[in-house]
């Protein structure tokens, strides 16, 4: 398995350490039959290219490079093979009889105080971990940090390694990001002396109400002061050079895709998915079998929606054994231009509601001023909206041409977009967090705090939380329901709380909840007498389409909005087009039978990145298409389709978007 190298790396057994280090623009890679050297420039099919660009390699926190997820250059992994950023394969003392062409090792080994099971395909190899982290976002990266500072603290070594789907660290990572830097100030709080991407204090705070064609200053609800405007896919990069410099092992390029249990039905870790099948389900000339890797403590960090968790949560009862309620979702949409300079203001805050979305529709707007003449501009659409005629693609389209908008965009450049679902229940719909074997922590509990429009922080906080009770876990017998104990007597669960009736106060549409949340912010300051519930779970709350009329949206004019396939280019998505579907219908007659008749097709429309196509067959009848290669893995049809037809599954590692400023 290949490796994120961050400057320097602290590894727990030396002799698994790289050969010697190389920051050449050439990465060589070994495939199954041959040794060669590839260009980290290569174009894949669809012409995206495959570097992630690197905006600020000056400082040294974004040491990445964006390896080929063409499957001829996957065979990164055979049997134990593992391949650095160096290009040379690590010496492993004692290794007996390995075999380079088949990926076959006669004889088992044991590495310092980590035992390797050595496989063949149909076998596959098994790595075995103290921690297994599943997710290098902030609240995952929080929490192998603060494991490994405990380890330095008490005299302990726990080796700790994160696997990650996307082909970099932060590749996958999308936010607004108005930055709270409460958590990092517990995690690293010599931060501020140190090289992080964390350089633009808020200057201003701005809250407008839009109509079409006017906006309205509106009192600012939101406290940014001391927050800074950040790409949080660079702090992920930073983190994780962080977490790799004490020693922890972060693996980019894998997706995790089945929970392994033991006899007793305890999770003993994750299983990594195969690479190179083809679409039919048989296996290319260079198929490599999935990981094993087995952890005494598993804990799943995938962000909103992850497909892992919803399985843990479901399988375990999460929900009922934490009285939650469901969890509600928003799809936010995003870009970040380059500006002109006489326009940019640096650390410049601006929210929205109001036009373009109905008053039956909860969302709003955000436009941040970040470095260097970019800001990035934003939509989020809550995904209980009614219409199935509503396209949040083409909502945002139509907000960048709003005067109060339009004025800051005028000129500028797109340089990239992107799209994420992100949790809205808030206090209401935290579940018990803790599994036999493992806990779930970050925005896959769903910790944002919704008025404040801000879950990183909280995030980061469940993570290290997770880590303390982890450590005691393992190194003092407790059980890891100390984490949920932990997380009721922390500031997350006081913030939260305070916090959750902001969002179910809107169910009663824009009027009475900015009536009801201003009356919670200004004089109840969060001390409301009851809870509020949510209302029905998204995909219910979808009417039929003969309730609505069509929305007619305008076509895009190429400098301000745009189609769907020049905004995909600029996420730099990419997905091998040879392989199964990771979407899946679990009826395929339901999109022509019920989704279509009855809602008019709403996947052709709720998907930000155009993968649902209704298209004429040979009889002329409409048939739903899958362009899985478009998928930005927001999760929004995992949520939205009315039938909870369509389950969103992994694909190979390393696919997706490509993300490097979001």
């Amino acid at each position: 398995m290949r490796r994120f190298l961050s400057k320097s790396s602290s590894l727990r057994n030396p002799s698994l350490a790289p050969l010697s280090s190389s920051n050449s623009l050439e990465t060589h890679i070994c495939d199954s039959k041959t040794s060669s050297s590839i260009s980290s420039h290569v174009k894949n099919p669809s012409g995206f290219p495959q570097e992630i660009p690197n905006p600020d390699s000056s400082n040294g926190y974004s040491q990445v490079r964006h390896w080929s997820h063409n499957p001829s250059f996957s065979g990164i992994r055979v049997g134990l093979r593992r391949v650095f950023s160096s290009g040379h394969w690590p010496k492993f003392p004692g290794l007996r009889n390995f075999d380079r062409e088949g990926g076959g090792v006669l004889g088992s080994q044991s590495f310092g105080t980590q035992s390797r099971s050595l496989c063949s395909e149909p076998g596959r190899e098994s790595i075995e971990y103290d921690v297994v982290i599943v997710g290098a976002g902030p609240a995952g990266l929080s929490a192998a940090i603060r494991l490994k500072q405990l380890c330095r603290e008490k005299d302990v070594d726990l080796s700790v390694c994160v696997v990650e789907k996307g082909a970099e660290v932060g590749a996958h990572i999308l936010s607004g990001n108005v930055f709270e830097p409460r958590a990092l100030n517990e995690l690293l709080p010599q931060w501020t002396q140190e090289e992080s991407p964390i350089t633009v204090p808020v200057s201003s705070d701005k809250f407008l109400f839009l109509t079409k064609d006017r906006a309205f200053s509106l009192p600012c609800p939101f406290d940014n002061k001391g927050n800074y405007v950040i790409s949080l896919s660079q702090l992920v990069r930073w983190m994780g050079a962080k977490a790799e410099e004490l020693g922890v092992e972060i693996y980019p390029g894998f997706a995790a895709s089945e929970i392994l249990y033991d006899e007793n039905d305890v999770v003993v870790g994750i299983g990594t998915n195969n690479m190179g099948i083809a679409k039919d389900g048989s296996k290319k000339e260079n198929f490599q079998c999935g990981v094993e890797l087995k952890g005494r403590i598993t804990l799943l960090s995938e962000g909103c929606r992850g497909s892992l968790s919803e399985k843990i949560i479901e399988k375990f009862n999460l929900r009922d054994k934490g009285d939650s309620q469901h969890q509600t979702y928003a799809l936010g949409i995003k870009e970040v231009w380059e500006i002109d300079e006489d326009k940019h203001k640096p650390g410049a805050v601006l929210h929205t509601l109001g036009w373009p979305l109905d008053q039956k529709t909860y969302g709003g707007s955000f436009l941040y001023h970040m470095k260097d003449r970019q800001v990035s501009i934003g939509l989020v659409v809550a995904l209980n909206y009614q219409n199935p005629f509503l396209n949040p693609y083409e909502e945002f389209q139509k907000l960048k041409h709003h005067p109060a908008i339009k004025q800051v965009l005028e000129g500028g450049t797109v340089l990239q977009y992107g799209a994420r679902t992100l949790n809205e229940g808030g206090f209401q719909s935290i579940p018990y967090p803790v599994f036999p074997g493992g806990a779930i922590i970050g925005c896959s509990a769903g910790f944002l705090n919704v008025p404040k429009i801000k879950g990183t922080h909280t995030a980061m906080k469940s993570g290290m939380l997770a880590a303390e009770a982890t450590f005691h876990v393992l190194n003092e017998g407790l059980g890891m329901e100390t984490y949920w104990d932990n997380l009721k007597n922390s500031w997350i669960w006081e913030e939260l709380y305070r916090a959750r009736n902001y969002r179910p106060a809107f169910e009663y549409g824009l009027v009475p909840g900015l009536a009801i949340s201003a009356l919670e912010h200004y004089v109840l300051k969060g001390k409301f007498p009851f809870t509020l519930k949510h209302g029905k779970p998204d995909h219910e709350a979808t009417n039929v389409a003969e309730l609505h009329c069509p929305i007619h949206y305008p076509k895009p004019d190429g400098l301000l909005s745009f189609d769907v396939p020049t905004s995909l280019h600029r996420s730099n998505t990419n997905h091998e087009h040879d392989q199964p579907a990771h979407l899946h219908l679990r009826d395929p007659k339901i999109p022509e039978l019920i989704n279509l008749p009855v809602y008019a097709g709403p996947e052709s429309r709720y998907c930000p990145a155009r993968v649902y196509e209704y298209n004429p067959d040979e009889k002329g009848q409409l048939k739903l298409q899958i362009n899985a290669q478009n998928c930005l893995h927001c999760k929004a049809c995992d949520i939205k389709d009315p039938k909870q037809n369509i389950e969103w599954t992994v694909p190979e590692g390393g696919g997706g978007p490509g993300y490097s400023l979001m």
